[in-house]
């Protein structure tokens, strides 16, 4: 991961805590593992307590506000425990990869 994604993620994540509670953030994908092109999206796993509508469009709107400040596009895959317990979630192949090769932040 390059010092810019790490200067994105570190503000995503700040202005991200100010609003709702996270209890994981990673990053995966060709960033994290320092494969990306210049136009590879930034690719984050995000975990919090409570999941619907509004905190969505929270997450959503402030990963396109940061990702236009730093021209990145960030790709979020927002989940809760509960959906990795009981829900299809826990059995998305793509939750393996986040955990295998995610980089916690």
């Amino acid at each position: 991961m390059d010092n810019l994604d790490l200067q994105v993620i570190k503000e995503f994540r700040l202005r991200l805590e100010a609003m709702i509670p996270v209890l994981e953030l990673r990053i995966f994908g060709s960033r994290a593992r320092g494969d990306a092109h210049e136009d590879s999206d930034l690719d984050v796993y995000i975990k919090v307590v409570h999941l619907d509508r509004a905190v969505r469009e929270i997450i959503y709107d402030l990963a396109w506000e940061v990702g236009f400040k730093y021209d990145r596009v960030i790709s979020t895959f927002v989940v809760t425990d509960e959906q990795i317990k009981t829900g299809a979630v826990g059995a998305n192949p793509l939750l393996s990869k986040v955990m295998t090769e995610g980089v916690l932040v």
